[in-house]
């Protein structure tokens, strides 16, 4: 990594974190966190007992990769769809409690707010459950998105869409965007659903895991051969200018249309929960852009990122502080003791 991204070359970009903003488009969740211990199982069923002593929200979604621009210094504004009902509220009410523009956060009025509640016992997962309408949204609707991303796209850098496919990415949606913001020189970033795949292309860059690359390409990534293949009937398929493969332990790997490719070896330390870790990638990969990286040192960045996010329970985000951090650690710039 160290030859794709020199330190004061990473330490220059996230400096320029400040100066970038951030479209974000998507399916706005909010993650409701039930903490607790478990010391016993039910006599009833062979399942824990959770002793509730906390509840948390946290933004989830594509509210969450907003959530992980902001916390990395980046400026953002976030366009999705919420119901009229308490957790819509709560999600609006935690974007204005850190400064984040609301006007493009649209009430659907026959719509719930998505919530994923998830409950924890000793920093693991013991069971989610979903509530949520996965219909597509209402063609009005849809023209307010559309109005919004017109009108902000030339105060912005880079675009991304974050599809959690509960009902607000379309293929006229994602094909109006893309134009439009392409045709105005802004990058897009898509971090993707595998049945939606056919609507992404000509995107800058699409930022599948390794579960979904095998699905979109039809081919079974299980070696260093079926990966390349699966990179290149994706750039094929999708026409964009990159891919890149997020693969857990084994890192990830870019794919760019110029024939580049480029395999990143993770950094993670410790993993305790991987959720919301593609939040954090496309978002930091978003910001390295609009920084001025190419792909390369936007994965190689966004690849730090991840590593410290997992290493963290719930849907976390990164500080800029531990980012310096840790590539001060990889990149090789802390003397030795």
């Amino acid at each position: 990594m160290k030859s794709i991204l020199k330190m004061k070359r990473g330490m220059d970009l996230l400096n320029n974190f400040k100066k970038a903003t951030i479209l974000v488009i998507g399916d706005l969740v909010m993650d409701h966190f039930i903490w607790g211990k478990v010391r016993r199982i039910s006599p009833e069923a062979p399942v824990p007992i959770v002793e509730v002593n906390r509840e948390s929200l946290m933004l989830g979604g594509a509210a969450n990769v907003v959530n992980n621009i902001y916390s990395l210094g980046g400026k953002v504004l976030v366009c999705g769809v919420v119901g009229r009902d308490d957790m819509g509220k709560n999600l609006v009410h935690e974007l204005r409690l850190k400064g984040i523009p609301s006007d493009g956060v649209i009430v659907e009025e026959s719509r719930p707010t998505s919530v994923k509640t998830r409950v924890i016992a000793h920093s693991q997962q013991v069971v989610r459950f979903d509530r949520e309408k996965k219909d597509k949204i209402h063609l009005d609707t849809m023209k307010l998105i559309i109005d919004y991303v017109k009108e902000k796209l030339s105060s912005v850098d880079t675009v991304v869409i974050s599809d959690y496919a509960k009902g607000i990415i379309s293929e006229e949606l994602v094909e109006e965007v893309i134009t439009t913001a392409k045709g105005k020189g802004k990058p897009v970033a898509v971090d993707p659903k595998v049945s939606h795949f056919d609507y992404y292309k000509y995107a800058t860059i699409v930022t599948p895991n390794n579960d979904e690359a095998s699905q979109a390409s039809g081919v079974d990534i299980e070696s260093d051969s079926s990966l390349l293949r699966a990179g290149e009937v994706l750039l094929n398929k999708l026409g964009s200018d990159a891919v890149l493969i997020t693969r857990g332990e084994h890192g990830m790997s870019l794919f760019e249309n110029n024939g580049g490719i480029t395999h990143i070896p993770t950094v993670a330390k410790e993993v305790y929960d991987v959720s919301g870790a593609g939040d954090t990638v496309i978002g930091a990969m978003a910001l390295a852009i609009a920084s001025g990286a190419n792909f390369k040192e936007a994965a190689v960045i966004s690849n730090f990122a991840a590593g410290i996010v997992v290493g963290k329970v719930g849907t976390a985000t990164v500080t800029p502080a531990e980012l310096k951090s840790v590539l001060e650690d990889g990149l090789g710039a802390k003397k030795q003791r």
